[in-house]
């Protein structure tokens, strides 16, 4: 891989201030791009932002704030993507967050909160990229999906249908815009811990059962997937879209994590219907 394989290319990352999010802007900062951080608290993103021009030069790295909900502060994201001095032709669909309750016990707040953010969201992110992308020759979309789009995860509705629906428009993007040089793909992690990961890492039986239900046996790391993101962002992968590739340790072979002990601290031993 060249370190120079991404020069003069622009690479806007939303939720791109920690975690998966901030890997995969390491990621692409070390092979050329100038990357652009999105995500709606900006005081983290400056730390980041700092932590990376550390690591890779001051003038490389800018931030904006963004609420992916919000359709002109995505807007404002992309044309602010676009306005750097490069090429925009790199989108990293991140943003996004999950939520646990039984099923009968799901708020129409919490489903819409999910389904907005992580569907909705990536929808708005990659309407508003693809205009200057394709000005700018084309270029490579990303999405962040999960084991849970095609691993049921019981007492995760919202957050496995926004996932499933994640996939599906990566697929649609992919064969409408493919004639204007756009390539969509997903990137399905399994278990990483990070801040978002922190609630469930900290319950021994919850991590137990997802590693028991991996070939490998381990959880995964930001580099795991950040290194796969690259590669479907760059020139290497010119010939792949609509794709989506599990990087899970196998665990898309097996089935979904158990979350029961998760729902008995949260709702007693009966929580059912």
């Amino acid at each position: 891989m060249s370190s120079s394989a991404l020069d003069g290319r622009i690479a806007l990352v939303t939720g791109g201030g920690t975690g998966i999010g901030l890997g995969c802007a390491d990621a692409l900062l070390a092979d050329g791009a100038t990357v652009v951080l999105a995500a709606r608290d900006v005081e983290r993103l400056d730390v980041a932002a700092e932590a990376l021009c550390a690591r890779h030069g001051e003038n490389r790295v800018t931030t904006i704030g963004c609420d992916v909900t919000d359709e002109d502060s995505v807007a404002a994201a992309c044309a602010h993507a676009d306005d750097q001095d490069g090429r925009f032709t790199i989108v990293v669909a991140n943003a996004g967050y999950g939520s646990a309750a039984p099923f009968h016990l799901t708020s129409l707040d919490e489903w819409n909160g999910v389904i907005g953010t992580n569907l909705t969201g990536a929808f708005l992110t990659m309407k508003h990229a693809v205009g200057p992308m394709v000005a700018n020759g084309g270029g490579s979309i990303v999405a962040i999906s999960s084991i849970a789009a095609v691993e049921t995860h019981r007492f995760m509705s919202p957050y496995t249908v926004s996932k499933a629906g994640l996939e599906m428009l990566v697929k649609q993007v992919a064969d409408e815009l493919g004639p204007s040089g756009i390539r969509a793909n997903a990137v399905r992690p399994g278990l990483v811990p990070t801040e978002a990961t922190a609630g469930m890492m900290s319950i021994p039986e919850i991590v137990d059962d997802y590693l028991a239900q991996m070939p490998l046996g381990r959880a995964g790391t930001t580099d795991d997937i950040a290194s796969l993101v690259r590669f479907l962002a760059g020139p290497e992968s010119s010939w792949i879209t609509g794709t989506c590739i599990s990087a899970d340790g196998g665990h898309h072979l097996r089935r979904g994590p158990n979350l029961d002990p998760v729902m008995t601290q949260l709702y007693g031993a009966d929580f059912g219907p």
